[in-house]
């Protein structure tokens, strides 16, 4: 089972050194995937949770592949209604190329109403933009001699059953986002049991869970995967492996922006889960 990170690439305390230091840690502690969110116009839905500066998912994982050697780069989640289709395709394509062929494509439908209004983008059908630019991007992509990629692998998110279901439909991976552990209990057999429904392969299981690393055990039903005590951690992530994901990514913010002033905690948080699961720490050095 690989371990990614979720990086946040917005809030006041996000700027380019910010980012250079989560991504050197990240591979540096040895974890698989580094992944970056993805919104465009920080309209007031938006900017409560996720505030300006926003760096741009493509051009921010473009940058961080230049200080990067080995680590994959992902999206958590692109919002596939805000961009072209074969604008996705050809920029999604050219940064897999220019990484190394490192890409992972999360993409998922949305949430914020404001900041589809502020694109022109009917919110109402998203489900069916989505579905419709999963199906033009592997359209594009097959068309090698003009994009010249491999087949970039596509993890579709989001929580619902249509979610669920669109990943079995046009996805590689099911990419669910901060649940509970009872709930991924309940979700994991369900992915597999609407494949068998339609005869169809059952894509790969790789959720996002949180990461908040806490001194004493936290109790509750509405514990979510990945907050308590670092045993808690540990049994969250050995039931995930026993489901059978494929990858797991942490996500170390908790929704306060001024969370991203001070990493420090988050990044002691992974260091640890990084001992905890003997990950191979390497070095890398600054392009020279």
């Amino acid at each position: 089972m690989k371990i990614g990170v979720n990086v946040p690439n917005f809030g006041p305390g996000t700027n380019p050194a910010a980012l250079l230091t989560w991504a050197r840690t990240v591979e540096g502690l040895g974890f698989d995937l580094l992944m970056v969110s993805d919104h465009v116009a920080i309209t007031p839905d938006v900017a409560v949770r996720y505030p300006a500066p926003f760096y741009e998912p493509f051009t921010t994982l473009a940058w961080l592949a230049a200080h990067t050697e080995r680590v994959r780069l992902g999206t958590t989640v692109l919002i596939a209604p805000y961009r072209h289709p074969l604008l996705t395709a050809r920029m999604a394509a050219n940064l897999d190329a220019l990484s190394g062929h490192r890409l992972v494509l999360g993409v998922g439908i949305g949430w914020a109403q404001q900041e589809f209004a502020a694109l022109d983008v009917p919110f109402e059908q998203r489900g069916r933009l989505t579905d419709d630019h999963l199906r033009r991007l592997r359209t594009a992509w097959a068309d090698t001699a003009d994009y010249g990629t491999r087949r970039i692998p596509l993890w579709v998110g989001g929580n619902s059953d249509a979610g669920l279901r669109r990943a079995v439909r046009l996805g590689d991976a099911w990419h669910p986002l901060r649940p509970t552990t009872p709930w991924l209990c309940e979700a994991a057999p369900r992915l597999r049991a609407y494949a068998d429904e339609h005869a169809l392969p059952v894509p790969a299981f790789a959720p996002r869970i949180a990461l908040r690393l806490t001194p004493e055990p936290v109790a509750g039903p509405q514990r979510l995967a990945g907050e308590g005590s670092i045993e808690q951690i540990a049994a969250d992530l050995a039931r995930l492996r026993l489901l059978g994901a494929d990858t797991v990514v942490l996500d170390p913010y908790h929704g306060d922006p001024e969370q991203t002033r001070d990493p420090g905690p988050a990044l002691e948080a992974l260091a640890a889960v990084a001992d905890l699961l003997h990950l191979a720490p390497t070095r890398t050095e600054p392009p020279s």
